[in-house]
């Protein structure tokens, strides 16, 4: 790991920050306990993107959209990854994550988690809208785009803000802030699937890494479509903007490909019809309460709250709790096709809701 991280330096946007660099650019990030509710921010912003991805996964038939399923699941199993790494940074500066409050849960449709509202997100089929809303929230910062604390323009630049202010703080404060209980970090014996490899963070160096992790999965390393993942003895695999522009494309990027231009390579099947027809952002005050689709889509949210129970409790000192997960997730999958298996009405059928309930 020590040999990766020193690797991963060694490619990052910016080199490690000088005292005023770091205290000029980190913003509003006033303090320590301002940085932990950035980080705390960044893990919602994370999950936030969970539901719309797995709605539009889940709403595709068996046996149709191959590359376009697993283009999605594989982003998916990502953001999950990209949650808990944020989950093990603000673990090591002393802070705890909230994983199960009905303020983490978010409304859709709605806005990304302290963003500056330019789009909206929402819960819906697979569909070349649903494609382009996924396009806006991995949208890669332009070079040399500011870094934002609150109300950012793109996910790396809220980072780039969370990246400044830990080197910051943790160069100021007698001691480092790296203080917080190393039994709540997580690792890839701890966690239940792919998408990258999960490690657990106690420095600053380590901090980095997962930023910069985070940042090529989503948007690419700087001035390429790939992400950083050949660091961690994976194969070579490019970004997340770059998977869904080659749906929306339906051409596969070679590995001559660059950001400037599009895809270029062996065509792709897009089928946008061989989908559940699901009506958009279904909730559950969409039916008379005790109605057999209210039943079945409280069931749902019941099951998506014990997910949502299991990770608060994984990173907060019971790390088996992530593994007891994986049924929940598989539940969540099976329960979330019979909603959008079940008429609703136009012609449309119900669908998953990511509700928050007691």
């Amino acid at each position: 790991m020590n040999a990766i991280i020193q690797q991963r330096q060694g490619r990052k946007r910016h080199k490690r920050k000088t005292h005023d660099k770091c205290y000029k650019k980190c913003g509003t990030i006033s303090s320590v306990k301002d940085l932990r509710r950035h980080l705390q921010t960044a893990i919602e912003i994370e999950h936030a993107t969970l539901p719309p991805y797995l709605t539009a996964l889940y709403s595709i038939k068996e046996g149709t959209n191959a590359f376009s399923y697993q283009t999605i699941q594989s982003v998916a199993m990502e953001e999950m990854l990209h949650m808990i790494l944020a989950c093990n940074i603000l673990n090591a500066i002393g802070g705890h994550p909230a994983i199960n409050k009905k303020r983490f849960v978010p409304s859709y449709p709605g806005y990304l988690p302290h963003s500056n509202n330019s789009f909206i997100v929402g819960l819906g089929k697979f569909s070349p809208e649903a494609i382009d809303t996924f396009l806006e929230i991995e949208l890669p910062a332009q070079a040399g785009a500011p870094a934002q604390p609150d109300h950012w323009d793109t996910i790396g630049q809220f980072y780039e803000a969370i990246e400044y202010a830990l080197c910051h703080f943790d160069l100021v404060t007698e001691g480092g802030i790296f203080t917080g209980d190393k039994s709540y970090q997580l690792d890839e014996n701890d966690y239940y699937g792919g998408g990258g490899k999960l490690f657990k963070v106690y420095n600053l160096p380590r901090a980095i890494v997962a930023i910069q992790e985070i940042l090529s999965q989503g948007e690419g390393m700087s001035d390429s479509i790939f992400d950083s993942d050949e660091m961690f003895g994976e194969e070579i695999d490019i970004a997340h903007y770059y998977k869904f522009n080659e749906i929306k494309e339906g051409r596969r990027y070679t590995l001559n490909g660059t950001p400037e231009k599009p895809p270029c390579g062996e065509k792709v099947d897009v089928d946008y019809d061989e989908v559940y027809n699901m009506a958009p952002n279904p909730s559950i005050k969409n039916y008379p309460e005790g109605s057999p689709l209210w039943q079945q889509t409280n069931e749902f949210n019941k099951t998506y709250m014990a997910l949502l129970d299991s990770i608060h409790d994984a990173v907060n000192g019971n790390p088996d709790e992530l593994k007891r997960a994986v049924p929940l997730m598989f539940d969540i999958k099976y329960k979330a096709i019979a909603l959008m298996k079940t008429p609703y009405k136009d012609g449309m059928t119900a669908g998953p809701s990511f509700e928050f309930v007691k």
